[in-house]
């Protein structure tokens, strides 16, 4: 299954945001694969300081476990100076529809 989703950096944060996540934290990253996270990337638009999110997770159920995570709730507080958030610190994610995919052969 695939998820996209867009998030807004505050201006000035960019190089921040792109240290932060090199590495991320190996704990949140055994707790994404543990989760069902095959594949995840974040795009930025420098232009604007928004973020694209991509994921391909096994189902929507494990994805939103990651949120009750201890670990993914310490990321969370750290990243909230950075980036747009919600009242529970996460980031403020708009959820995109996907509109067309193609998947050639050997390429899955």
């Amino acid at each position: 299954m695939r998820k996209a989703f867009v998030m807004q950096l505050l201006a000035g944060n960019e190089d921040r945001y792109f240290e932060r996540h090199n590495p991320i934290w190996p704990e949140l990253e055994r707790v994404l694969k543990a989760h069902g996270v095959s594949n995840y990337s974040i795009f930025l638009e420098r232009e604007t300081g928004k973020l694209f999110a991509y994921a391909e997770i096994e189902n929507e159920e494990r994805w939103n476990a990651i949120a009750e995570t201890e670990v993914c709730r310490r990321w969370w507080t750290s990243m909230k100076d950075l980036m747009e958030t919600n009242e529970d610190e996460s980031p403020r994610a708009n959820p995109l529809e996907e509109m067309f995919h193609i998947q050639t052969e050997g390429n899955q």
